[in-house]
């Protein structure tokens, strides 16, 4: 797979048929021709988190990872994961607002970036059980960069959300 990169994609989901929805984002993502969906997790559900913490008042979420392999570089490729969001209706009125789809990109190789579109790895990935546990359960040996093991910093999270069957 020359020229192909490796990456790490979270989605989620708290608005309308939140598991369909994450089903056919991950299909969508997989007809792109510079787009290989490698490896998908379980779904997780987990109480919705605000600028203020977590809100049970709120619709919670169900959250999946996937591994991919991309020949898009990573502007492109928040590119194509925007127009797949909203393609399912998402609508960005406030930054931890509620939302249809929500697919972010938690790690591109080895890749360390930030500018004002994109920081890579995710800044708040190593803190979130919606992405390191189901990460965990896809891949025991994935490393976050500048973290460490995912299977380590998921460890104490894990009842802090619920596979879904």
């Amino acid at each position: 797979m020359r020229g192909w990169k490796i990456a790490v994609l979270a989605l989620g989901a708290n608005l309308g048929d939140r598991q369909k929805t994450i089903e056919t984002a991950i299909e969508q993502l997989a007809a792109q021709k510079k787009i290989r969906v490698l490896e998908r997790s379980p779904l997780v559900e987990s109480v919705a988190l605000t600028a203020t913490g977590l809100d049970e008042s709120i619709p919670s979420y169900i959250n999946g990872v996937v591994k991919i392999a991309t020949q898009l570089r990573p502007k492109k490729l928040l590119e194509e994961i925007t127009r797949i969001e909203n393609l399912h209706g998402r609508i960005r009125l406030h930054k931890w607002g509620s939302r249809t789809l929500d697919i972010d990109i938690i790690t591109y190789e080895d890749v360390f970036k930030s500018s004002k579109h994109l920081t890579i790895p995710h800044p708040w990935s190593h803190q979130r059980a919606f992405v390191l546990v189901p990460w965990a359960m896809m891949d025991e040996a994935a490393i976050l960069p500048g973290h460490g093991k995912v299977s380590e910093l998921a460890s104490s999270m894990s009842g802090e959300v619920t596979v879904q069957s």
